[in-house]
C-alpha cells in the first residue's frame, strides 16, 4: 500500500486535496470517480507514509479510541448534527496526528456523497468489518446513531472481556519470567563463586549441587551461544505460531488446556454470541451477519463452525443444530438458547442473553483463577528456592564437618 496526495475538482468546479492509502494509482482514479470528481494533480506522499507505517507498527488505533468515536459520533447524530459535522468536531477532539487526518479524510468523503460505511471500507486495518457492516445497516434502516452505540456497546464488552482474560494470565506469565532471569543470573554469577569454592575444600558433592554446577558452567562458558539460542526460539516460536499451521496447532492445543481450554470456549461464545445479536439487531441479514463474525473470531475452529452454519442457513436448516454438532467447542446452553431463538423468532434477543452468561462466567473464572494462581507459584517458587538451598547448603555443612 502506498500513500498519495491527490487535488480534485468536484461537480461544482471547486477543487479540494486528499491523503489515500492505495495499492496503486488506478485506484485513485476509481476512488475519484465514485466521488464524482475530476482528476487535477497526483503525486506520491513519502512523508504521511512514514508516520503512518510508525503508526501502524506501534498499534495504530487503539481500540479504546475507536469505542470512544463510535459513542460520540453516535451521541452527536442522534442530537441532529449533520454527520460531516459530527466528523468535524471528532476530528479536532482527537489527539492523535493519523486518526485525526483518517477522520478529515471520511469528512470529505462523506461531504462528496461518498456513505460513511463506504469512507470506512477504504480503512480495513482501523475499521473492522463488524463495524462497517453496523454502519452501514444503519445507513440503510436510517439509524445510523443507534448502529454506532450498539457497534461501540460490543466493542466496549469485548474489550473488557479480552482485557480480564490476558489480566488474569499477564501475572503468572510475569512472575515465572522473573524466576527465569534471577534463576539464570544466579547460575552465572553466584555458583561459580560457590563452586570454585567446594573444588578447593574437595568435598564430595550431592547430585543436586553437580546438576547446578554443571549447568551453571555451561552457561557461564556458552553465555552468548544460550542468549542466542534462546532469542532464536523465541522468534521461531512468534513467526511460527503467526503462521496457518501454527495457528491451527495452537487454536487446538489451547482448547484441551485445563480451566484455560474451558475460559477460552466461554469467550469464543461470548463473543460469537455478542456480535451476531449486535448485527442481526441492526437489521443485518443472518448469512452476512455470520460472515463478519467469522471475520471477528480468531480460532479456526470456530471460525469452521459458523462457515458450516452458513452452508446450513443457505439450504434452510436450523443453525442450531450446527451448534449441537460442534458441542465440543460450544457448550450445550448457545444451541438451546438459538433453538428457542428459532422458534419464536427472537434469535437476537436470546443470543444476547447468552452472550451476558458467558461474560459473568468469564468474569468470575477470571478471578478465581487468579485466587488459584497466587498459591500455585508461591508452590513453585518454594520448591525452586528450596532445591537451590539444599544444593547449596548441603555441600556446606561438609565442609564444616571437613573443618
Amino acid at each position: 500500500m502506498t500513500l498519495y496526495k491527490y487535488k480534485a475538482k468536484d461537480k461544482e468546479g471547486k477543487e479540494y486535496e486528499r491523503t489515500i492509502e492505495v495499492k496503486n494509482r488506478t485506484d485513485i482514479y476509481r476512488v475519484i470517480h465514485e466521488e464524482g470528481g475530476t482528476l487535477v494533480s497526483i503525486h506520491e506522499t513519502s512523508k504521511i507514509k512514514f508516520l503512518i507505517s510508525f503508526s501502524d507498527i506501534f498499534g495504530g488505533v487503539k481500540t479504546h479510541q475507536k469505542i470512544i468515536f463510535a459513542k460520540n459520533l453516535g451521541s452527536m447524530i442522534e442530537a441532529g448534527l449533520p454527520v460531516t459535522r459530527a466528523l468535524e468536531v471528532m476530528g479536532r477532539q482527537s489527539r492523535s496526528k493519523s486518526f485525526k487526518k483518517l477522520v478529515a479524510n471520511i469528512e470529505e468523503d462523506v461531504s462528496h456523497g461518498i456513505t460513511l460505511s463506504d469512507s470506512m471500507k477504504k480503512y480495513p486495518k482501523v475499521f473492522s468489518s463488524l463495524f462497517i457492516s453496523m454502519v452501514k445497516a444503519g445507513e440503510e434502516s436510517g439509524t445510523v446513531s443507534t448502529s454506532l452505540a450498539m457497534v461501540a456497546s460490543q466493542m466496549e464488552k469485548s474489550y473488557v472481556l479480552l482485557k480480564k482474560v490476558r489480566g488474569a494470565l499477564i501475572y503468572p506469565a510475569v512472575i515465572i519470567s522473573v524466576m527465569i532471569v534471577i534463576s539464570v543470573l544466579m547460575l552465572i554469577f553466584m555458583v561459580p563463586t560457590l563452586t570454585a569454592t567446594f573444588e578447593g575444600i574437595g568435598v564430595k558433592l550431592p547430585l543436586s549441587t553437580r546438576i547446578l554446577i554443571a549447568l551453571s558452567d555451561f552457561l557461564v562458558e556458552n553465555t552468548l551461544l544460550v542468549l542466542a539460542l534462546a532469542l532464536g526460539l523465541v522468534a521461531s516460536a512468534l513467526i511460527f505460531f503467526r503462521s496457518v499451521v501454527g495457528k491451527s496447532i495452537l487454536d487446538s492445543f489451547s482448547l484441551r488446556l485445563p480451566v484455560i481450554g474451558q475460559i477460552i470456549r466461554e469467550v469464543q461464545s461470548a463473543r460469537t454470541a455478542r456480535t451476531l445479536s449486535s448485527l442481526l439487531s441492526a437489521g443485518v441479514e443472518i448469512v452476512v451477519a455470520l460472515d463478519v463474525t467469522i471475520d471477528v473470531l480468531q480460532n479456526h475452529l470456530y471460525k469452521d463452525a459458523l462457515k458450516r452454519a452458513r452452508v446450513a442457513i443457505e439450504k434452510g436448516e436450523a443453525m442450531s443444530a450446527v451448534f449441537s454438532e460442534y458441542a465440543n467447542l460450544y457448550p450445550l446452553f448457545v444451541s438451546e438458547m438459538v433453538l428457542v431463538g428459532e422458534e419464536t423468532g427472537k434469535i437476537a434477543d436470546m443470543l444476547v442473553n447468552v452472550a451476558n452468561y458467558y461474560e459473568n462466567e468469564v468474569d468470575q473464572k477470571t478471578k478465581d483463577l487468579s485466587t488459584i494462581i497466587e498459591p500455585v507459584l508461591m508452590i513453585i517458587i518454594g520448591i525452586g528456592v528450596g532445591f537451590f538451598a539444599i544444593s547449596m547448603l548441603a555441600p556446606t555443612y561438609s565442609l564444616v564437618d571437613y573443618i
